[in-house]
């Protein structure tokens, strides 16, 4: 297999970036969406929550269907969804139309992660590809970054409905440059392409359910803590909303480097375990770090604690990908991706819901840290789980 050319990771990276920009942005113009369009806290994470719902339900049958149909059309509905989301929260005049939007931006979470995996194991070499792997997953965090700067920016210029246009033409141009490079590249097409019930039929280890489990809790506090972080900044602890967008975009900027990293690591012949073990250690550690910072008011923990959910909570879907390459046969690693895919996105439904009920509950976040510290502990027992299972292997 020859090189792959670097527009095709171009590709990969933008899909992973368009379909996460209307929860980000959302969660980084927090407290502007807040005032403009009258919804209270809860009601902000509710929309995350209604995103990730329509992820998890949808991201069994779009794994699938990411086995069986072209990688065209499978980018068609990456970013035509996006942007349909995007320019109906533009439009939004109350929290039932951002609800609607946030329905319309769930299939495109559910299905990057198949299509682009697809991708990576058919038309990247192993030498290049788990490399590429931790760069595309840093697409998520690009998300993250550009959202943290972009949407608090333009909002203060334009409003939210005018933040929310900008990034819909940038999706635009995201597709635009997906589908001209895939026709020059000359991708290959899923192995099923055109067979109904392809990789389906396919019996999966049981290592992709413990793979699940574990983006279910690691996504549960990602989540909670990424939709919620600017809010915290500007309600617990005073700082004006630009700042409370950068504690984002430091968590987004970390963690792209790091997911990078993490997919070295997995390329280097670390066990998957271990990597596990230390994302959850460092994934404890910012919750309590965030609990801290708002029992004391200790500034500088707001900083530690959106620098280790960056470099540990952000990398762990890099490590599941990159296990499920090694496990499952080629023909079905859509299918895998989208079991995974499903509890991931479980995860990222249930934590903001679950943080927003608490702060709505108590006053503050602080019950909420505690909750996001404990999940992220059972992430850690669920990897000394699995590798008891496969002692020696993962």
């Amino acid at each position: 297999m020859n090189k792959a050319p670097l527009s095709l990771l171009v590709v990969l990276v933008t899909a992973m970036t368009a379909g996460p920009l209307l929860g980000y942005g959302v969660a980084a113009a927090g407290p502007a969406v807040i005032e403009q369009i009258g919804i209270t806290p809860g009601q902000l994470g509710s929309l995350a929550s209604v995103a990730f719902v329509t992820a998890a339900l949808t991201s069994s049958w779009l794994g699938r269907l990411a086995d069986q149909i072209g990688v065209r059309a499978q980018l068609v509905v990456v970013h035509l969804s996006s942007l349909a989301a995007l320019v109906l929260a533009a439009a939004a005049q109350n929290y039932w139309m951002l609800l609607v939007a946030s329905v319309l931006a769930g299939p495109p979470l559910a299905i990057c992660n198949p299509t682009t995996n697809g991708i990576l194991i058919r038309d990247v070499p192993p030498a290049q590809r788990s490399g590429w792997l931790g760069i595309k997953q840093s697409g998520v965090q690009v998300a993250q970054l550009f959202s943290g700067l972009f949407f608090p920016a333009m909002t203060l210029w334009l409003g939210w409905r005018g933040a929310a246009l900008g990034a819909a033409g940038v999706v635009v141009l995201f597709l635009v440059q997906s589908l001209v490079t895939v026709r020059a590249v000359g991708v290959s097409e899923p192995v099923g392409r055109g067979q109904r019930g392809s990789g389906a039929s396919e019996v999966l280890p049981g290592t992709v359910w413990f793979l699940a489990g574990f983006a279910l809790l690691t996504g549960f506090g990602m989540q909670a803590t990424n939709v919620y972080l600017p809010t915290f900044a500007v309600q617990s602890l005073g700082y004006p909303l630009m700042v409370g967008g950068l504690a984002a975009a430091v968590t987004g900027t970390v963690g792209v480097v790091f997911r990078v990293f993490w997919g070295r690591q997995m390329r280097a012949g670390r066990r998957a375990t271990t990597v596990f073990l230390i994302i959850s250690a460092g994934a404890v550690g910012s919750g309590l770090a965030l609990l801290a910072a708002d029992l004391w008011a200790v500034h500088v923990l707001l900083w530690l604690g959106a620098v280790l959910l960056g470099a540990c909570t952000l990398g762990a879907n890099v490590v599941v990908n990159a296990t499920i390459m090694q496990v499952v046969a080629k023909g079905s690693v859509g299918t895998a991706t989208g079991i995974t895919s499903m509890g991931m996105y479980i995860g990222f439904a249930s934590g903001p819901m679950a943080m927003g009920v608490l702060r709505d509950a108590t006053g503050d976040f602080r019950a909420g840290w505690i909750m996001v510290a404990a999940v992220y502990a059972i992430g850690g027992l669920l990897a000394l789980a699995l590798r008891r299972r496969e002692p020696g292997e993962l």
